[in-house]
């Protein structure tokens, strides 16, 4: 049976992309380079931005047809992280928004890709 265990992201500025996503997510990432950052997680996920520029074959699309998930055990965690991504300037698409698969919100990072929070309903 295949696992998903690998994101990629294709980003503008892998070393900018990598300090946002090292601020946003409170850790640093394993691996650093100009042209791709790995960030890898307790869970076995590992999260990669590679420079849309230099990614083979080239990628046809930009940011945005991509959203990343993260859940949180409660309505005040979604609370303080929606409160936390405002005061950090994060464009929020979605304030905190009860839905059919729980409470949610939903932000961008500077290459446009999808940043969506939820407490499972």
């Amino acid at each position: 049976m295949l696992q998903p265990s690998y994101t990629l992201l294709y980003v503008e500025n892998p070393e900018a992309s990598g300090r946002f996503y090292a601020a946003l997510l409170g850790r640093a990432p394993v691996e650093a380079g100009p042209t791709f950052v790995l960030f890898a997680f307790e869970n076995g996920l590992r999260l990669g931005l590679w420079s849309r520029h230099t990614v083979v074959p080239a990628a046809t699309v930009a940011g945005g047809a991509t959203e990343v998930a993260v859940t949180v055990a409660d309505d005040d965690a979604l609370a303080a992280l929606h409160a936390d991504w405002v005061a950090r300037g994060l464009t929020i698409l979605q304030p905190p928004t009860e839905v059919d698969f729980g409470r949610t919100f939903l932000a961008l990072d500077p290459d446009g890709h999808r940043l969506r929070v939820f407490r499972p309903g």
